[in-house]
C-alpha cells in the first residue's frame, strides 16, 4: 500500500533529527581535530584531504543523489565544521554577487569570512599581507582564455596556489526596468564584455560599452541610471534589486571560468599529493632559435604530461616571454622532480606557482 503524504513528511522529519544529531557528532570530532591541529601547529584547512572525502563518497554513493550534489553538500558540512575551529577569511574581486565570490564559496563553502576587494591587485596585496588568509582570482576562461592581470601579479608575489575551481559562468543583462528599450549603456568586466560581443552587437548595436572593476560593481553602477545596463549573475541582479531583461547572454553556452586559490606559504605549504594533481610554472627562456623546444624535451624525457602553455610579453622591449606551464603530477613524485630539475637548468626565470589538486 502507498504510504500517504503525511506519512511520508513524517518519516522525513524524523530523518532530518537524525542528520542533525550525526552532523552534531561530526562536528564535535571535528573540534577535538582541531584541538590537536592547535597543538601540533598544522594548519585547519587541507584541500587535498577534503578532495579526498568527497571523491572517496562520490565513488561509495549508491544514489540517488547526483554526483555534484554530494559534492555541494559535503563541502558546507566540512566548511560549517571548520568554522568551529578557525573561520577562513577569503579575499575575492568584489563587491557582493560576483563570479569571484561564487567561486569562493563554491571551493572553501559558505562559512567562511568574506573579504570583497575592489581589484585583482587588491586580492593579490590583502592575501600577501595577511589580511586575508585566502585569495581566489581568476585565471582562464573558456572564451577569452587567460586572465593576463593575475598572471602578470604572480610574477612577484610571494603567494603561491594550493587550489583551483571551474565556475560555469551564465552572464545576464540586469537593468532597472525589464525591457531592452533606452538602453545607452552597459557596464561589465571587460572579460564579460568580451564574452557576450556577439549578443551585444545583435541586440545593442548602439549602446556604449564600459569597462567595470568587476561584473557586480557594472550591476551596481545600472542601479544608478535608469538607461544603463550591467552584464553579472543573477545573484548581482537580486543583490541590487535589478531586473534580468536577458537571461545567459555569453556566446559560449558551456562559458567556463576557472580560478585560483592562493595564500602564503606560511599559511598553507604545499597539500599533499591527491592523486589527481597538477604544477604550476612560469619560466623564460634566452631569445635564441629552438629555445622553446627545448622547453618540452625533459618533460617527454620523463613522461610528464603537460596540459597547459600560455605565453606573455615580458615587456623588456627586446621580445622577450614568459610561458606559463602546467603539467599533471605532484612536486613529490620522483619522475616530476627529475623534470623540473631539467626544465630549471634551462630557464632564465623559472618560478613555480604551486602544486595543488586540480578540480573536475
Amino acid at each position: 500500500m502507498a504510504k500517504t503524504l503525511p506519512e511520508l513528511r513524517t518519516q522525513i522529519d524524523a530523518l532530518d533529527q537524525e542528520l542533525l544529531a550525526l552532523l552534531n557528532r561530526r562536528a564535535a570530532l571535528a573540534h577535538e581535530v582541531g584541538e590537536i591541529k592547535k597543538v601540533e601547529g598544522s594548519p585547519v584547512f587541507r584541500p587535498e584531504r577534503e578532495t579526498q572525502v568527497i571523491t572517496s563518497l562520490q565513488a561509495g554513493n549508491p544514489g540517488p543523489l547526483k554526483r555534484d550534489s554530494v559534492a555541494t553538500i559535503w563541502r558546507e558540512i566540512m566548511s560549517a565544521c571548520r568554522a568551529l575551529e578557525a573561520p577562513q577569511r577569503v579575499a575575492y574581486l568584489g563587491p557582493a554577487g560576483t563570479f569571484s565570490e561564487q567561486a569562493a564559496e563554491q571551493f572553501f563553502g559558505s562559512s567562511i569570512e568574506r573579504m570583497p576587494c575592489g581589484s585583482i591587485d587588491e586580492v593579490f596585496r590583502a592575501t600577501a599581507a595577511g589580511s586575508a588568509q585566502f585569495g581566489v582570482v581568476p585565471m582562464e576562461n573558456s572564451t577569452e582564455g587567460m586572465v593576463s592581470r593575475s598572471l602578470d601579479l604572480f610574477l612577484a608575489s610571494p603567494l603561491h596556489v594550493i587550489g583551483e575551481t571551474s565556475l560555469l559562468v551564465r552572464h545576464n543583462l540586469l537593468r532597472q526596468s525589464d525591457t531592452l528599450e533606452g538602453i545607452t549603456a552597459v557596464y561589465a568586466h571587460p572579460q564579460a564584455l568580451a564574452q557576450c560581443q556577439n549578443w551585444l552587437n545583435t541586440h545593442l548595436p548602439h549602446a556604449e560599452r564600459h569597462a567595470a572593476a568587476s561584473n557586480a560593481e557594472g550591476a551596481r553602477l545600472a542601479t544608478t541610471n535608469p538607461a544603463w545596463a550591467g552584464i553579472a549573475s543573477e545573484r548581482a541582479g537580486s543583490e541590487f534589486g535589478l531586473h534580468v531583461v536577458a537571461h545567459a547572454i555569453q556566446d559560449d553556452a558551456y562559458n567556463r571560468t576557472r580560478f585560483a586559490v592562493v595564500c602564503l606559504p606560511q599559511t598553507l605549504p604545499t597539500p599533499e599529493a591527491s592523486g589527481k594533481d597538477c604544477v604550476s610554472l612560469i619560466v623564460s627562456v634566452p631569445n635564441r632559435p629552438g629555445a622553446v623546444h627545448d622547453l618540452l624535451v625533459p618533460l617527454k624525457k620523463h613522461g610528464v604530461s603537460m596540459t597547459r602553455f600560455e605565453s606573455r610579453p615580458a615587456r623588456s622591449g627586446q621580445w622577450e616571454y614568459y610561458f606559463y606551464i602546467d603539467i599533471q603530477g605532484h612536486t613529490s613524485q620522483p619522475h616530476v622532480v627529475a623534470a623540473l630539475q631539467e626544465l630549471q637548468a634551462l630557464c632564465a626565470f623559472y618560478k613555480v606557482l604551486g602544486t595543488y589538486p586540480v578540480s573536475e
